[in-house]
């Protein structure tokens, strides 16, 4: 046992590191939909098991002389609260990325180089406290933001200011009984710890007010551009190009439109069982003497949640000239969800056109 705790110590970081990497392909791998009651169990499993082996950490760190038994769960903690970690993060990663476009998600991404850095560089006790409890911070943030949604059945500004308040009162309590396990060392480090809860908490509220941060709980799961989409019982049946183009990446669609014809953009957006809000659909078109995108018209409706496959709508715009459009898939608040890009060019095509049924 001695032996096995002694390589345990040894390699400490770089089984830290494996231990995400593993939390990381694990959730890659089962999870699915956010609004499961499995998915939600797991998270609160991973914050659980995170928030106790942080606590249990500062008790053995705290202690003059920890018993001998304790001294030896110090390595195996670590390593647990980096798996839990990683579990939480890789999560984080599969929703909110699914959540909007790349752009939007790179917050998360940095987030995560941050950790790994960290894991190496924060060596001092004091700082790995503070910095395992701006994770914890950021991690249960992070959660509310897309759970009070799914609780309350609804988005919007208010619903993300109401997730802050769970975070930073289970925040609050956490620091307490790390208090009451050790005051000294909470005394020593209560300022990082309170300046990196503080510095998640503004960081997650600008990404939020400047349409940064991904509209979670709500995801596209299938957008494309169409001569037509008309909807036929619980089917949508379109008639599109021969590129059967689909997604918000990948080669621009060239569409001949003829002068008495339009276009129309469809988009299927997840959203968890009972929650109900509204979508834009913000048409635009590329001004190349201005350099910049114009638009053209908006269209918004309302979407319902609890299909597997997202509740399906279509825009029309009737009449589009010549050059390069895109389709902005937005909440009512600005927050990007998916874009369709395309371009127009005049002169209808009939034989390059085939009918298509969109589940």
């Amino acid at each position: 046992m001695a032996w096995l705790v002694s390589r345990f110590k040894k390699y400490e970081r770089f089984m830290s590191a494996l231990a995400m990497i593993a939390g990381f392909t694990f959730d890659n791998y089962f999870f699915q939909r956010i609004d499961h009651f499995a998915t939600q169990l797991v998270l609160l499993a991973y914050l659980t098991f995170a928030t106790s082996a942080i606590v249990l950490l500062h008790y053995i760190d705290s202690c003059s002389e920890p018993a001998k038994a304790l001294r030896k769960l110090h390595s195996f903690l670590v390593m647990a609260t980096q798996f839990a970690f990683g579990g939480l993060w890789s999560a984080f990663l599969i929703f909110y990325g699914r959540s909007a476009v790349l752009a939007a998600s790179w917050p998360f991404l940095l987030i995560l180089s941050a950790m790994l850095v960290g894991n190496e560089v924060f060596r001092d006790y004091r700082d790995r406290l503070a910095f395992t409890c701006t994770l914890l911070f950021f991690a249960l943030f992070s959660y509310m933001i897309f759970v009070v949604p799914i609780v309350t059945g609804t988005m919007g500004r208010r619903i993300f200011l109401l997730s802050g308040v769970p975070a930073l009162l289970l925040f609050s309590a956490v620091v307490f009984v790390l208090w009451c396990v050790g005051p000294e060392r909470i005394r020593q480090g209560w300022r990082a710890i309170v300046l990196g809860a503080l510095g998640v908490y503004a960081c997650i509220n600008v990404f939020y007010f400047t349409s940064i941060l991904p509209p979670l709980p709500l995801a596209l799961t299938q957008a494309g551009v169409f001569y037509s989409v008309a909807k036929d019982g619980d089917l949508y049946r379109a008639v599109g190009g021969q590129q059967g183009w689909y997604g918000t990446t990948g080669a621009r669609p060239v569409l001949r439109v003829a002068p008495d014809e339009g276009l129309s953009v469809y988009s299927a957006v997840f959203a968890p069982i009972q929650l109900r809000t509204e979508i834009v659909h913000i048409w635009q078109r590329y001004d190349d003497a201005a350099r910049s995108w114009h638009q053209e018209s908006v269209v918004k409706f309302p979407i319902t949640g609890g299909r597997e496959g997202g509740y399906r709508g279509y825009s029309v715009k009737s009449n589009p000239r010549a050059g390069q459009w895109r389709v902005d898939i937005e909440t009512t608040e600005g927050r990007l969800i998916g874009r369709v890009v395309f371009a127009v060019a005049a002169g209808a095509n009939a034989a390059a056109r085939r009918a298509e049924v969109l589940h």
